[in-house]
């Protein structure tokens, strides 16, 4: 038995007493998860000479690890090698809790940053939150979202190791905790390097003896110790309230000062008090706005051990690069000054002083008094984190090529004109090992068994796949493969949500967070429109089709969880309608998150990734989807615009207006007139309200109705331009599905182009870019 073996069954022996045909799931995956611990622990954590990178996320997004580990270190056959021995399905680890530690795209691409960076052997480790409880469990009742809580631990962590003697103290106004570290190994492909995720946890600064504390006592310490907690509680705690919205301040002060005092620590134990080197041996990404309050901290912290405020400015710039992931206003943090002050004021001070030297510098430009204001940090009595981003780092990067030019253009252009030379575009990308070797082994065997395995490292290698899309044999079992996974998920969401899908049928799939932006109620529209055409005749010759859906609304987007109900609610009358339920399948997945994620993906025939042009700033679930062989239907927006350069608009469903034609016609722009002169637009936009489905009484569809053809809160009316795109949209839709019946050879060669251009979409070509233009890290 060779050592990986032996030490899984050394670890079941020792710890539960039992052989490996004894062992429950849970045992199995502790000591599985022990034994890989055990392989890594001598290259884990061995000290680095060079500069190294670190990456500020509120979000990691990681998934089951189990698989992934063992994948990356070469080891997943030896284990169903053993399984198979004793009877075991290599699959029994799939009941294991995903650690849901992130929300969407931006949680999961720094996961593959991670895993992309250890394969590459760029010293990249990662900084966050260790949450008690994930984003949320989902479940459905009456068709309407419900939220549970998502105890990711309770089958135990045996994948983090907690470090006692490198907790730090984080101060809050009248409150101090303690930050304690957790580390995770992050594997990369062959083993070549082991880089480290630390999450912290937060914990009282006063440990107590219930039995010696006197009653007064005992409730002080028993609040404290639960205020505390709470700060490394929840993800994205509601910040609909004063309180939730400090809480949420806590969360990012919380991890962006214990990162920097645990980094400033590791460089005092080399340089001693001279600063003067640290941004040679240190580049921090900020990764999105919440960790963004670390430009303040470090300037704080140098501040404390005697360095000049205008140096510690200077090192923090030199340190500090920012990854802006959105457009939208709303999304670009603010926080009210008076809040600020009364969580963290001992940060406000230095937050003062950031904002005038930048005055400073806008009086050296020549721009002065009112001409200040879009620049201002401190403005309207909020404190604005994306200017404090840009102006105090080196680097402002977007994340697909129309974004960056947006950011450039039009949403940061005062910026832009500012500092041009700090903007850089840096396209998301995923990890092929993930989203390919591991959650579609068949198709990665055979890819391999074409073009030989480099593309596992190497994804533009993908590209050698071209020279068989005349072959009809090799097109044929791409298409077995792509049928296999549809029977795979089948089975899965049959036992997963107990509904029973035809494998048979064409699979367009939408798997991604619930926003409006992201137009799922422009889906649903659509789904209605196909049906209202197969009943009464318009629609002839339709490919039997099912449609997924796999989101989650934040538990106060009260508008999200009424598109979620609207979407049931057209399940419950398509799939019982017997004229209809064997040419139309309509299914919204309870629970979505990564793994989920793993089964959906491989299956698609067709990705949905139809956001407004303009507003998903680039996505990475559409790369993962062209990655499995599916064509894209989508509009011009974020990597979709790369992801058509590079397979060919003739082999994708694009449609919908694009950036520049939205900016012609928003001023003239009346959905009203839209919905009156269409009758199919007026007919599906009336099922909102006409009594055809029910919202329960609470007045959501209602609102959704409004949305459209009134405005609602602060956007007007069809913010989205949901009717505006409707009927290209729909055109698009059938047209894909048309080509699906009457070519399957067509189809599926576009499917194969896809697949073999998805190349450039590799975590590894971005992480690359970031580590030689951005952090100069690595070889």
């Amino acid at each position: 038995m060779n050592t990986f073996k032996y030490d899984i069954c050394e670890a079941l022996e020792l710890d539960y007493g039992k052989t490996i045909q004894e062992a429950s799931t849970v045992e199995l995956y502790d000591a599985v998860s022990k034994a890989v611990m055990k392989a890594v622990a001598a290259d884990w954590r061995k000290p680095y000479e060079g500069k190294q990178a670190c990456y500020f996320s509120a979000e990691f997004l990681i998934g089951r690890l189990i698989y992934n580990n063992l994948l990356n270190l070469g080891l997943l056959d030896q284990l169903a090698e053993l399984f198979n021995e004793n009877g075991i399905e290599l699959s029994i680890f799939e009941d294991i809790e995903d650690p849901a530690l992130g929300n969407g795209g931006l949680g999961r691409l720094a996961a593959c940053f991670l895993d992309s960076a250890a394969t590459h052997n760029i010293p990249l480790n990662g900084y966050g939150i260790r949450y008690k409880y994930g984003l949320f469990k989902q479940y459905f009742e009456n068709g309407f979202q419900r939220e549970t809580a998502d105890d990711w631990q309770r089958f135990g962590d045996p994948w983090s190791i907690r470090r006692e003697s490198e907790k730090v103290l984080v101060e809050f106004k009248n409150q101090q905790v303690y930050a304690v570290p957790y580390d995770m190994p992050v594997i990369g492909y062959g083993g070549k390097r082991i880089n480290t995720l630390r999450l912290w946890q937060a914990e009282p600064v006063n440990g107590f003896d219930f039995q010696l504390f006197n009653e007064q006592k005992y409730d002080r310490a028993v609040r404290e110790r639960d205020e505390a907690e709470a700060i490394s509680s929840v993800l994205y705690p509601n910040d609909d309230t004063d309180k939730g919205k400090r809480l949420r301040l806590k969360q990012q002060y919380f991890f962006s000062s214990a990162s920097l005092q645990d980094i400033l620590r590791q460089y005092k134990q080399k340089h001693g008090n001279d600063f003067a080197a640290f941004p040679e041996e240190y580049a921090i990404q900020l990764n999105d706005t919440h960790p963004v309050v670390s430009i303040a901290e470090l300037v704080r912290l140098l501040a404390e051990e005697g360095v000049p405020f205008g140096r510690a400015l200077k090192i923090a710039r030199q340190t500090f690069a920012y990854t802006n992931h959105t457009i939208m206003a709303e999304a670009l943090e603010k926080w009210d000054v008076r809040l600020f002050k009364s969580v963290i004021p001992q940060v406000y001070r230095y937050v003062v002083m950031i904002d005038k030297a930048l005055q400073k510098e806008l009086d050296g430009k020549g721009i002065q008094g009112e001409a200040q204001a879009p620049y201002r940090i401190i403005d309207g009595g909020m404190i604005h984190m994306a200017r404090m981003a840009i102006f105090a780092t080196h680097s402002t990067n977007g994340v697909a090529k129309i974004h960056t030019e947006i950011l450039k253009n039009t949403a940061l252009n005062e910026w832009y004109r500012l500092y041009p030379e700090r903007f850089n575009n840096k396209t998301n990308g995923i990890t092929q090992r993930r989203w390919l070797a591991l959650c579609n082994q068949e198709l990665s065997g055979f890819i391999t068994g074409k073009i030989g395995s480099g593309w596992i490292t190497d994804l533009t290698k993908l590209k050698g796949l071209e020279a068989f899309q005349e072959d009809a044999e090799f097109l044929r079992q791409f298409a077995e493969i792509k049928q296999m996974k549809k029977q795979e998920l089948a089975a899965y969401v049959e036992k997963h949500d107990g509904v029973r899908l035809d494998p048979n049928f064409l699979f367009d799939i939408q798997a991604k967070r619930l926003h409006e932006y992201k137009r799922q109620l422009l889906n649903a529209f659509s789904i209605l429109d196909i049906y209202f055409g197969l009943k009464d005749g318009r629609i002839k010759d339709f490919y039997p089709t099912v449609f997924l859906f796999g989101a989650k609304a934040a538990p106060g987007y009260f508008r999200a969880k009424g598109v979620i109900k609207y979407i049931n609610e057209i399940a419950k009358l398509v799939n019982q309608d017997e004229e209809t339920k064997d040419r139309l399948q309509v299914l919204f997945v309870a629970n979505y998150n990564v793994s989920y994620a793993e089964k959906l993906v491989p299956a698609a025939d067709v990705s949905e990734q139809i956001s407004t042009a303009g507003t998903e700033a680039s996505g990475t679930g559409n790369m993962k989807f062209m990655l499995n062989g599916a064509v894209t239907l989508g509009t011009y927006d974020g990597a979709n615009v790369e992801i058509v350069e590079q397979a060919g608009k003739e082999n994708n469903y694009i449609f919908g207006a694009r950036v520049e034609e939205l900016g012609q016609i928003e001023a003239v722009y009346d959905p009203k007139m839209v919905y009156e002169a269409y009758p199919r637009i007026r007919r599906v936009v009336d099922t909102l309200v006409d009594g055809t489905f029910s919202d329960g009484g609470t007045g959501m569809f209602q609102e959704l109705y409004d949305s459209l053809l009134k405005g609602a809160s602060w956007h007007k009316p069809d913010n989205y331009y949901l009717l505006l795109d409707f009927l290209p949209y729909c055109d698009a839709k059938l047209q894909a599905n048309a080509d699906y019946r009457d070519d399957r050879m067509g189809f599926t060669r576009k499917c194969l182009i896809n697949t073999a251009n998805a190349g450039k979409f590799s975590s590894d070509r971005t992480i690359l870019e970031y580590a030689k233009e951005i952090w100069q890290v690595g070889e």
